[in-house]
C-alpha cells in the first residue's frame, strides 16, 4: 500500500495536517492511522455504570478521532503565549498568524463565537495586581471554550469533512515502527488486533500521537536515532473548590492561568485547564495507569471549579527519563488509592493528616469524581513537588481568597507527560528525511489550538510538495 502522506496520530494535529491539504488544494493520497476508534464510536462506560472500569486495550477518553480533545472542556488558547514552546521555533508572528488562522477553521466547523476573558480589562488588572503582589504572574489569553459535548460534536464534523474528501482513515491500528532505507522514512508497519504487521509506504510520514503517544515515540527516537532531548515532565494536582470562592476570576477571565516559582526549590509551578462549573474526570494510560483530569460542559454545570496545579521536572545527568520518573509516581499513588484517584483536603495535608471518606460527605465541597478515594495523596507525591505545590495554594489564595481554604480537595495524581523535545528545524523537519513529529509527540506544543496549528503549518507545506 503505497501513499504520498502517511499521518500517524488523529489527533489535532495530525487532523489539521490533512483538512490544510484540502483546504489548500492538494490531490495527494492521505492515510490517517489511528490506534483508537472513530468519534462516534467512542463511548466511556463510566455515564452508565457510574466509575472507571479500566477499558481495554485502551481508554476511550484518551484515544480515538481527535485524540484527548474530544472528551476534554475544549478550550482553545487564542494567544502564542500558551500552548508550548512551537514559536521559539517558528517565530511568534508565525505562530500567532497560524493561532488566529486555525481558529477561522474551529469557527467554521461549529465553535462557539463567543470568545471568554476579554470582557473586562479592567478586572484582569485588578486580578493581575494581587499576582504580581504574591509573586506570580498572570498570562492573558483570550479562550474559545468549546464544551466537552460540543467538542465531540465539532470534531466529528471534521471526521466526515475529511473521510468525504477523499482522507482515508484506519481504526483501531496501531503503528508498531517506521520503516527506514538508507536512513531516510519510507513508510510505517502497521498492526490491527492480533493480525499480523503490514508494511504500509509513503513519501512524506507525520507522527502526531499527543501526550498518549510519548512513551512509545521516545523508544522510536532510541532506535532509529531520531535527533532529540529529554522533554518536560509535569507532576501535579487536580484542584477542587466551590464556584463561589471562584466567581470574579471565572467569570473575568474563565481560566486564570498563573504561573509562580515558589520557594525554597524554585520549580516553575503553573495552573492549567480550569474548569468552572466543571466535574473531575479519570483517565486511563497503559499499564493500567489512572491519572485526574478535568473538564466543563457548555450546558450541564456542577458548584464547583477545578483547576490542575503543575509542577514542572527536568531531568538530564545522570538520570534523563522524566516519562519513565512520572510514571513511577503515578504508579505508587494509584497503590495507594487501590487503582482509583486518590483525594485529600487540603487543610488535612497542613495538618499532617489523611482524609476520610466521612469527612468529605460533611464538607462544603463535594468530590465532582464520585469513585475517587479519600487518602493521604502525600505519601506518594514527591516532596520537592509537594511543598512546590503547598506554596503554590498559598500564594494563589493571595489572588482568589478562600482558595487555600481546609475544605479545597487536592486529587492525585495530575500527570502531563510530553515527549522528548524532537530536534527539528522551522520547515518543521526532523534529521530523517521523510519524517515529521507535530503536536504534543513533537515536544513543541501543549494543548488542542497550538497542536492544531502546527498541523496546519505541516499540512501547507506538504500541499506545496505536490
Amino acid at each position: 500500500m503505497n501513499y504520498n502522506t502517511v499521518i500517524i496520530g488523529a489527533g489535532p494535529a495530525g487532523i489539521f495536517t490533512a483538512l490544510e491539504m484540502l483546504r489548500k488544494g492538494s490531490k495527494q493520497k492521505i492515510l490517517i492511522v489511528e490506534k483508537g476508534k472513530a468519534v462516534e464510536d467512542r463511548q466511556c462506560p463510566k455515564a452508565k455504570v457510574g466509575h472507571c472500569v479500566s477499558c481495554k486495550p485502551y481508554c476511550h477518553i484518551t484515544t480515538g478521532f481527535s485524540g484527548a480533545g474530544a472528551f476534554s472542556d475544549g478550550k482553545l488558547s487564542l494567544s502564542y503565549e500558551v500552548g508550548g514552546d512551537l514559536p521559539s521555533l517558528i517565530g511568534e508572528n508565525v505562530a500567532q498568524e497560524a493561532i488566529d488562522y486555525t481558529d477561522k477553521i474551529y469557527l467554521e466547523f461549529g465553535a462557539d463565537e463567543k470568545i471568554e476573558g476579554v470582557s473586562d480589562p479592567e478586572a484582569v488588572k485588578e486580578i493581575r495586581k494581587r499576582a504580581i503582589q504574591t509573586g506570580l504572574k498572570l498570562v492573558d489569553c483570550p479562550i474559545r471554550h468549546l464544551g466537552t459535548e460540543k467538542a465531540q460534536q465539532l470534531y466529528l464534523a471534521i471526521q466526515n469533512y475529511l473521510a468525504d474528501n477523499g482522507v482515508e482513515m484506519l481504526f483501531s491500528t496501531e503503528c508498531e515502527n517506521i520503516i527506514l532505507e538508507d536512513e531516510e522514512c519510507k513508510g510505517v508497519l502497521l498492526r490491527q488486533g492480533d493480525g499480523e504487521p503490514r508494511a504500509v509506504y509513503g513519501d512524506t510520514v507525520v507522527i502526531g500521537t499527543g501526550r498518549r503517544g510519548a512513551d512509545w515515540l521516545e523508544k522510536i527516537c532510541a532506535e532509529h536515532h531520531i535527533a532529540h532531548k529529554p522533554g518536560t515532565v509535569d507532576i501535579g494536582v487536580r484542584v477542587e473548590c466551590r464556584n463561589e470562592v471562584m466567581e470574579k476570576v471565572n467569570k473575568v477571565l474563565y481560566e486564570s492561568k498563573l504561573i509562580g516559582y515558589p520557594a525554597p526549590f524554585k520549580n516553575k509551578v503553573r495552573t492549567f485547564c480550569q474548569n468552572p462549573g466543571g466535574f473531575v474526570s479519570q483517565e486511563n494510560y497503559d499499564n493500567d495507569l489512572a491519572v485526574v483530569n478535568g473538564h466543563a460542559y457548555k450546558e450541564l454545570k456542577s458548584p464547583n471549579t477545578n483547576v490542575a496545579i503543575l509542577c514542572s521536572h527536568n531531568f538530564s545527568v545522570p538520570f534523563n527519563q522524566p516519562i519513565a520518573y512520572a510514571q513511577k509516581v503515578g504508579e505508587l499513588t494509584n497503590m495507594l488509592g487501590a487503582g482509583h484517584i486518590m483525594v485529600q483536603r487540603f487543610g488535612d495535608i497542613l495538618d499532617g493528616k489523611r482524609t476520610w471518606q466521612k469527612e468529605l460527605a460533611q464538607s462544603n465541597v463535594r468530590p465532582t469524581l464520585p469513585d475517587a478515594v479519600a487518602g493521604d495523596i502525600t505519601s506518594a507525591m514527591p516532596y520537592r513537588a509537594m511543598l512546590n505545590i503547598i506554596n503554590f495554594i498559598k500564594a494563589m489564595d493571595e489572588v482568589v481568597p478562600g482558595f487555600a481554604a481546609y475544605e479545597t480537595l487536592l486529587y492525585s495524581p495530575e500527570l502531563k507527560f510530553y515527549s522528548n523535545r524532537i530536534a527539528m528545524d522551522a520547515d518543521l523537519n526532523t534529521n530523517v528525511p521523510g519524517l515529521h513529529c507535530l503536536g504534543d509527540s513533537s515536544g513543541w506544543t501543549r494543548g488542542l489550538m497550538m497542536a492544531s496549528a502546527m498541523g496546519v503549518l505541516m499540512g501547507r507545506k506538504l500541499a506545496a510538495m505536490l
